[in-house]
């Protein structure tokens, strides 16, 4: 069991890289556009970008209808 818990965390920490690269290049983001451009199943994506925000690297904001815009934190 330990060894499938750290294959996951291994996964969304690479997708996190791979997130990180991307926003640095493409600049800020929809939620949909990153599921879109990441090749990766969306709850990994998800659990990435709360990977990066947890560590104080993304901002996320949300306009009045609902939708959220992901950007790297200067």
């Amino acid at each position: 069991m330990a060894i499938s818990h750290l294959c996951i965390v291994d996964q969304i920490g690479d997708v996190a890289g791979t997130l990180w690269h991307h926003l640095n290049e493409q600049g800020p983001r929809s939620l949909t556009q990153l599921a879109k451009d990441v090749d990766a199943p969306r709850d990994v994506i998800l659990q990435a970008i709360g990977w990066l925000a947890r560590e104080g690297k993304l901002t996320i904001e949300e306009d009045a209808r609902g939708r959220k815009t992901i950007s790297l934190r200067d």
